[in-house]
């Protein structure tokens, strides 16, 4: 579904399908459907085989399903030059990062997708920082190229209650935009709210996700540039996705430092909010580089290679956090921290507000259609183990 086609709310005949590529993914479907050679190799083939018609929610829901190993292109006996043309890695990554669009919140900003990310993301870093600097220069210009050390430093350039209001706003809002996105998904696939509310399907999907089950190939491992299947992308995406949610555990406990304990940054180095972020930061280094670098090394054919930009400039705004904050830890009883403090927190900035826009949003859509998953295959067992 295409944005400026349709909404998921805008009711359509269950028949329709409004975009080309979910017109081809509906055309695949039918034909994997047929064959299922490749239903052992991930969640999507056993999902559509519960299916004999496909709805534009049903498409999107298997695309976000997949997570782009290309195992069942290579395995295909009808991949090209057959003249039966089936890409199923290709073709469902359109129809993804089309619904990436179709569930963009506020819809205006759905274009994003489509526009030069990475320029769009560091503009928008760069302005912030510009802003920060412009703010201190007002204020003191004398403090901005000082040594400031001790409990407060980084409140001498900008006050603590500004720095919390600007980015906690900034941060609310891409919740807001991204839970709305969310909302419209769960909506065009049709599945009740209380899906959600299940611990065995909620439980199972954070052992599949967590685990980045389905990016195995079905056991071998991805393929990645050649038909050698790897697991270099599993391991970079764990430390991306787990220097994350470490660097998120820093933020969380030095916010309990500073509200409950009464601490002010920058701690020490055997602090806990030093040692998450460390730890989180040489991840979100190394992770996302080599994301980078596989992505550059991939078999084009499987991939959506028209929409990259706001993909990529997911990955290099992490990896630019993550700099960016590493640096400003080893500088900022220089005086250089200034400088770096405002760079840092342009960055963060701008990661907060592209979010919703970026493939930030695939963990939120693949997380919830792997819910969906885990219900569907309990249903199926259930019922099966009721009829023998």
């Amino acid at each position: 579904m295409h944005a400026t086609d349709t909404t998921p709310d805008e009711a359509l005949p269950e028949d329709v399908l409004p975009t080309t590529a979910l017109q081809e993914a509906g055309r695949l479907m039918t034909v994997c459907n047929s064959c299922r050679y490749c239903e052992g190799l991930c969640a999507v083939f056993p999902a559509m085989e519960m299916r004999r018609t496909f709805t534009s929610g049903d498409l999107n829901y298997l695309a976000n399903l997949c997570h782009n190993c290309s195992a069942c292109y290579y395995d295909c006996q009808f991949s090209p030059p057959h003249e039966f043309d089936v890409n199923v890695p290709r073709v469902l990554a359109e129809v993804r990062n089309e619904s990436y669009q179709a569930y963009a919140w506020p819809p205006a900003f759905a274009g994003a997708f489509e526009r030069n990310g990475l320029t769009i993301s560091i503009v928008t870093a760069l302005s912030v920082a510009a802003f920060i600097l412009g703010f201190v220069a007002f204020r003191d210009p004398s403090v901005l190229f000082a040594t400031h050390t001790g409990p407060g430093a980084f409140y001498r350039l900008m006050p603590h209650n500004a720095m919390a209001l600007l980015f906690g706003l900034a941060f609310l809002y891409a919740l807001v935009a991204m839970g709305m996105g969310l909302r419209m998904f769960w909506r065009d696939i049709k599945e009740p709210p209380e899906t959600l509310r299940e611990p065995p399907s909620l439980w199972q999907a954070m052992k599949d996700a967590g685990s980045l089950r389905y990016l195995d190939g079905g056991g071998v491992g991805c393929m990645n540039e050649d038909e050698r299947p790897t697991d270099n992308r599993r391991l970079y995406h764990h430390l991306t996705f787990y220097g994350f949610m470490l660097c998120f555990a820093a933020t969380s406990v030095a916010t309990l430092y500073h509200y409950v304990v009464g601490r002010e940054a920058p701690y020490y180095w055997y602090d806990l909010p030093v040692i998450l972020g460390t730890l989180g930061g040489i991840g979100l280094l190394i992770g996302p580089v080599g994301l980078l670098v596989a992505k550059r090394k991939r078999d084009s054919v499987v991939q959506d290679e028209v929409r990259l930009g706001m993909d990529v400039a997911f990955i290099a705004m992490l990896f630019l956090t993550s700099l960016t904050g590493l640096l400003l830890l080893f500088l900022r009883e220089t005086p250089a921290m200034g400088m770096l403090l405002a760079v840092h927190l342009g960055v963060v900035f701008s990661l907060f507000i592209t979010m919703p826009y970026s493939k930030m949003v695939h963990g939120l859509y693949r997380f919830t259609a792997l819910v969906r998953y885990a219900k569907e295959r309990r249903t199926l067992a259930e019922s099966h183990a009721t009829a023998g």
